[in-house]
C-alpha cells in the first residue's frame, strides 16, 4: 500500500496526502483484560520472582536481546529496575490466567508528534511461547496503540537473522519494508535490521483476523487451534487489507 500522491497546488510538484498532524498520548500504565489472560506495566515488586522463575535458565530466548542473560535473580532485578524506571521502553508484562507474569514486552522508540511507535524487545518465557496468551497479548496492545492512543505507525523492527521473529511478525500481520544492512552492533556482533509495519489504515482487517483466531470457537475442547493464525492474516493481505 502506497499513500496517495496530490500536486502541491502552488509549486505542482507531488506531495503526500494531508493527514491529522495533532500529537498523541504516550504508553501509560494500563491494564489490557484479555480471555487468556492480561497485559500490564512491569512492577518488578510484583513481578520479579515469577518473570526470573519462568526465564531462567533458558539463555536462548536472549540471543538476539542487547542484553541478558544474567548470571542470578539479583542481576536480573538490578535490570529489571532499571527497566521500570524508564518510559521508552515502556515496559509490559504478560500474565497468564493464573496470575504468574511470563513474559514481558515493550512499546518503544515513542515518536508521539509523528504518530509512530513500534513493539519490541520482546522477552516470551518457553512457557508462554506458541499458545493463545501470546497471540493475545500481541492483538491488546496492538488495540491499544490504534485505538486508545492513536498512532499511525507500528513497527516491528528484529534482527535479520531471527528467524522466530520475523516469522511473528508477519503472522501478526506485519508487512515486510526491508533490510537495514549493518544497521546495528549488538554484543559485539554485527546486526542488519529486518524492518516491519502495520498501519491504522490496515489494523482493521488485521483485527478482524486476530479476534477470529482468538475466539472459543476456534478452539476444539483440548484447547488446539482449529484455523492457523497465519493462514488468516495472508487472507485479509490478499483481500487489501
Amino acid at each position: 500500500m502506497t499513500s496517495r500522491v496530490l500536486l502541491d497546488p502552488a509549486t505542482e510538484q507531488p506531495v503526500g496526502a494531508l493527514v491529522d498532524a495533532t500529537s498523541v498520548e504516550t504508553p501509560k500504565a494500563v491494564v489490557l483484560e484479555g480471555r487468556f489472560g492480561r497485559v500490564e506495566k512491569l512492577d518488578p515488586s510484583r513481578h520479579r520472582a515469577d518473570l526470573w522463575a519462568a526465564v531462567a535458565g533458558h539463555d536462548q530466548i536472549w540471543t538476539y536481546m542487547a542484553y541478558g542473560p544474567f548470571a542470578d535473580a539479583a542481576a536480573f532485578g538490578l535490570w529489571l529496575e532499571a527497566r521500570a524506571g524508564i518510559t521508552d521502553p515502556f515496559s509490559y508484562v504478560v500474565i497468564d490466567k493464573a496470575g504468574q507474569a511470563c513474559g514481558i514486552i515493550t512499546l518503544m522508540e515513542v515518536r508521539p508528534q509523528m504518530r509512530v511507535i513500534e513493539v519490541g524487545n520482546i522477552l516470551l518465557s518457553p512457557a508462554l511461547q506458541r499458545t493463545p496468551l501470546a497471540t493475545e497479548a500481541q492483538y491488546l496492545l496492538a488495540r491499544y496503540v490504534f485505538e486508545t492512543l492513536g498512532y499511525r505507525r507500528y513497527e516491528w523492527k528484529c534482527n535479520a537473522l531471527n528467524a522466530a521473529s520475523r516469522r511473528a511478525a508477519v503472522r501478526f500481520g506485519f508487512n515486510f519494508e526491508g533490510l537495514f544492512r549493518q544497521h546495528m552492533i549488538i554484543k559485539g556482533r554485527n546486526r542488519d535490521t529486518a524492518w516491519y509495519a502495520m498501519l491504522d489504515t490496515e489494523w482493521p482487517s488485521r483485527k478482524l483476523v486476530f479476534e477470529r483466531w482468538l475466539a472459543p470457537e476456534n478452539f476444539d475442547p483440548d484447547g488446539q487451534q482449529k484455523t492457523r493464525l497465519a493462514n488468516e492474516t495472508e487472507s485479509a493481505k490478499d483481500g487489501g487489507g
